[in-house]
């Protein structure tokens, strides 16, 4: 009667040495143990299966009829067994993995670059998948799996998603060098009632902070361009169709546009980074969120507020 519940790898290991091997003691040194060792735990594996697996005499030692069924069988657990443990090392030194993480455009743009360069280079062997769309729509994306962290404005209120603050960015005002207000250093929302603003699509954070600033200051903004996208909204500022409103690390390098600071009151949003509040982070993931504060300290970014929600 068998009782397959009493094998062991190590009885796995001895069967399958003595198979290739043909032998017992060169089964034996091939695991750098005692020959008896080696017959002990073939026999305990014979016992478990309820049949012999070798024929016993003289001259190499073959195989029965059950032993040779089972070799391959055995083979391929001591593989799967064998990749567990290089899998598993993998990830605990972070060799290979999978990152899904989202931002919004404005900030794909100005941090994303060279955050994924930097993790890239540490960890070479982790895949990286990048989805760009507004903060409302990231949290429904880290809500249903497709996510596992992401980059957004707050303040954001969505089931299942909690936040940490990572940095308070600055929102300036861009115009052309020729344009009237490029004699100034800073304006005050007011002094934008009047002049054309390129105004972003509907659902960029940045829309809706430019609707509340206009809003709160009691003006209406002039639209002079409907729809825009980050990545081509400082060409049509410096052609002159207008100002912006946009985040003041996304003009850093920019040329061709004058950079107006807002005062009274100042314009900023909040940078934080998400997940999911009912699951835990993946060793990738992990990661990624320790390199988002350190690659933001190194860069300079606005210090970020302790609270978290």
């Amino acid at each position: 009667m068998s009782n397959l519940g009493d094998l062991s790898i190590q009885q796995l290991q001895c069967f399958v040495a003595v198979a290739e091997e043909g032998q017992f003691t060169r089964a034996a040194d091939r695991l750098h143990v005692a020959q008896p060792s080696v017959s002990f735990q073939v026999r305990r594996m014979e016992a478990a299966v309820g049949a012999r697996l070798f024929h016993r005499g003289r001259g190499p030692a073959a195989l029965t009829d059950a032993g040779l069924e089972l070799l391959p069988l055995a083979r391929r657990v001591l593989a799967d067994l064998s990749e567990i443990i290089t899998r598993a090392g993998d990830l605990q030194g972070l060799r290979s993995g999978h990152v899904a993480i989202g931002a919004t455009p404005s900030l794909a743009t100005a941090l994303l670059p060279g955050l994924l360069a930097r993790f890239h280079r540490r960890y070479p062997g982790i895949t990286l998948e990048v989805t760009e769309r507004d903060s409302l729509q990231l949290a429904g994306a880290l809500e249903d799996g497709t996510l596992d962290i992401a980059i957004a404005i707050f303040p954001l209120r969505h089931p299942d998603v909690e936040h940490v603050a990572l940095a308070t960015e600055e929102l300036v005002v861009v115009v052309a060098p020729d344009h009237p207000l490029a004699t100034r250093s800073d304006v005050r929302v007011g002094d934008l009632d009047g002049v054309p603003m390129i105004m972003f699509h509907e659902g960029y954070d940045l829309r809706t902070s430019t609707l509340e600033a206009f809003d709160d200051a009691g003006i209406v903004p002039t639209v002079s361009v409907e729809g825009a996208e980050i990545g081509s909204v400082l060409s049509m500022v410096a052609a002159g169709l207008g100002a912006a409103v946009v985040p003041s690390l996304i003009i850093a390098e920019a040329s061709g546009v004058h950079v107006l600071h807002v005062t009274e009151p100042r314009l900023e949003r909040q940078i934080g980074l998400l997940r999911h509040s009912g699951r835990s982070l993946s060793l990738a993931a992990a990661a990624m969120c320790d390199e988002i504060g350190a690659h933001l300290a190194e860069s300079g970014w606005p210090q970020a507020s302790p609270d978290s929600t």
